[in-house]
């Protein structure tokens, strides 16, 4: 019963386009925290202060990387997204609280317009499933 709430989801076409948004997106910065951990990855979580980036970076970029996919196939897709929302929450609190604080309102929100898109993205996976192209869809059928 579990699993059939996990993987049902509404047949909308639609979704697919949210799921191909949110999956690229988490896949490619998953992939650059490995490809470029002093930028992206270990690096930036170093330079904003949290703790332990050398473990953060990898772990945070594999979540990305996995959930990604797993959004962009419809496998899991309200299971994926969960962890992809608190990689997004944690994102906005760490890096946009600053400019926040320094440059204002409408420079946090002109810098994390991506950031918003991810996390409604998200949010609207966690609630709606993977749509009518998934492998979700396929496993409650």
């Amino acid at each position: 019963m579990l699993f059939k709430q996990i993987v049902s989801t509404e047949a909308a076409k639609t979704t697919l386009l949210i799921r191909l948004m949110v999956g690229a997106v988490f896949l490619s910065e998953g992939i650059q925290k490995f490809l470029f951990p002093d930028k992206l990855g270990a690096g930036r979580f170093a330079k904003i202060g949290l703790p332990y980036p050398d473990f953060l970076g990898p772990f945070v970029g594999s979540f990305e990387i996995i959930c990604g996919t797993l959004v962009l196939i419809g496998l899991l897709t309200r299971l994926a997204s969960i962890p992809l929302l608190i990689i997004m929450l944690v994102a906005l609190a760490t890096t946009k609280s600053e400019v926040l604080a320094e440059d204002g309102f409408w420079e946090m929100m002109h810098g994390s317009r991506t950031d918003w898109a991810m996390l409604l993205g998200g949010i609207f996976l966690l609630i709606h499933g993977g749509g009518r192209w998934s492998v979700d869809l396929k496993l409650n059928g």
